[in-house]
This record gives C-alpha cells, structure tokens and sequence, in this order.
C-alpha cells in the first residue's frame, strides 16, 4: 500500500470512530428511553478525534486541524469531569 492510501484509511478509521460515538449514545438512550450520553461516547470521541488530527495535520488542513484540537479539548475535559465526579462519590461512600 502507498502512503496515500494509508493515509486515506487512517482518516476513513477516524471519521468511522467518530460516527460510531453517536450510534452508541443512541442506543443507549433507546434503551433508556431518555437522552443519555455513555462514557463510551467520550472514549469514541477521543479516538475518532486523535486519528482525524492525525489525518488533518498529515492533510496540512489548518480548518480540519482547528475543529479537531478543540473538540480533542473539550471531549478530554468532559472525561476529567466524570472521573472527577467519580472519585468524589468514591470517596463520599467511604466516609459514610
């Protein structure tokens, strides 16, 4: 394989990552029967984000790069909130 068509796959894994983040949200809250958004969601938006960076910088897209550093931003901060709010019912929990 060329590195074109690496590349192509590369971005093609990302953007199939990205698209899988909502297909597991939905579901989710299907079965719910309410809005719901799973810690997967978060993980799958990290993955598809990381990769489809990879492929922009690779692409020297400045508006591809741009979109996708901040959404990387917001979905790794999204995750420090979780975690953080786990920790401290964690440690509730113990203290009760």
């Amino acid at each position: 394989m060329d590195k074109e068509t690496i590349w192509l796959v590369i971005g093609l894994a990302g953007q199939a990552c990205f698209t899988s983040r909502f297909l597991v949200q939905w579901l989710v809250s299907e079965r719910q029967k309410k809005s719901v958004i799973p810690l997967a969601f978060w993980y799958f938006s990290i993955l598809g984000g990381i990769t489809l960076l990879s492929y922009a910088i690779y692409r020297r897209d400045p508006v591809f790069i741009l979109g996708q550093s901040t959404g990387l931003i917001i979905y790794l901060r999204n995750l420090y909130f979780i975690h953080k709010e786990k920790r401290r019912k964690s440690l509730c929990l113990k203290i009760d």
